[in-house]
């Protein structure tokens, strides 16, 4: 495994994370034991930075991933945990409260690294509120480090200068082969202001590395089967990058999975993909996309398929 600093805040993290929004009804791992064979291959492989959210599985991603941690005899200096607030609970007193469930659901005594989910979309709560209660978290030791996740540059910009003691070390976007508008603004964004770029559903929802076929989808009642990925007019796009990226895994010896999160710890050092799983094959899988480098010449290849794409989210039928 390979590492790197994580923002600014001198903690050492893999390059490759562990995502457990799969800790979920949406994605079926509801079984304690199934989660700890998870997380224990995260460890085997030498992931030690684990996401997981409030709202994920209404708190079962948290209790199980908490739970598997002190069975496995991790200790909590040895890992990063990364969870976040949802936008609709980010006044300050409904900040303090989160933190308090999601610290017993964790088991941990202090947060190593909290985001803000996604805006208050819902409720009109200043940016300053959540950003001073934030920052009043970490000065009285309940969270060590704090960021940003889905919110525009405009509100980055508008939570730090809310800050007076600290600043962001974290933001998260989606991004991965397919999906390249965080690249935009963000990266650089992030690239400049020293931070962590955690990039959440870097295979693209497993669409782009043909983990599974859109009519299994349908017959699993996968949470996937409504997402514009997998819509035709989108899914016969990315098989043809889904070619390419199978050409660049099978001249390296290496899975489609491995090469396009490669491709991304290539992109920026910056970047940090943090992929799910529903099996522990997976994770040792997604852990062998460290440790190697695809040649300059294959990772414009499959630069330029990226670039053809014509994606769209109006798959509605009329």
């Amino acid at each position: 495994m390979e590492y790197t600093t994580l923002g600014g805040t001198g903690l050492r993290v893999s390059r490759i994370g562990l995502g457990t929004w799969q800790f979920s009804e949406d994605w079926g791992v509801t079984s304690y034991e199934r989660a700890k064979a998870i997380v224990e291959a995260a460890v085997e492989s030498g992931i030690n930075l684990f996401d997981t959210a409030f709202r994920y599985g209404q708190g079962l991603s948290e209790r199980l991933l908490g739970r598997a941690l002190r069975e496995l005899g991790v200790g909590y200096d040895d890992i990063v945990v990364v969870t976040k607030i949802p936008g609709e609970l980010l006044s300050r007193d409904d900040v303090f409260r989160a933190v308090d469930v999601s610290l017993r659901r964790l088991g941990f005594g202090a947060i190593h690294v909290l985001l803000a989910h996604w805006p208050p979309l819902w409720r009109h709560i200043p940016v300053c509120e959540y950003a001073r209660a934030f920052e009043r978290l970490v000065v009285m030791g309940k969270v060590h480090y704090i960021g940003l996740s889905d919110h525009p540059l405009e509100l980055v910009e508008a939570f730090r200068s809310c800050l007076s003691r600290i600043d962001v070390d974290v933001l998260q976007y989606k991004l991965n082969l397919a999906e390249r508008e965080a690249e935009r603004d963000v990266l650089p964004y992030a690239e400049d202001l020293g931070a962590s770029l955690m990039a959440w559903s870097p295979l693209a929802k497993g669409a782009i590395v043909r983990s599974v076929e859109p009519e299994r989808l349908r017959e699993l009642r996968d949470y996937r089967r409504l997402d514009p990925l997998y819509h035709p007019v989108n899914y016969s796009q990315l098989m043809k990058l889904y070619e390419e990226v199978k050409r660049v895994a099978d001249k390296y010896g290496k899975t489609p999975a491995q090469v396009a999160l490669n491709w991304l710890l290539m992109l920026s050092d910056v970047v940090i993909p943090i992929p799910g799983a529903t099996r522990p094959e997976q994770v040792r899988e997604n852990a062998g996309a460290a440790g190697w480098r695809m040649s300059w010449s294959d990772w414009r290849a499959l630069d330029e398929a990226s670039r053809r794409l014509r994606l769209t989210y109006v798959v509605q039928e009329e």
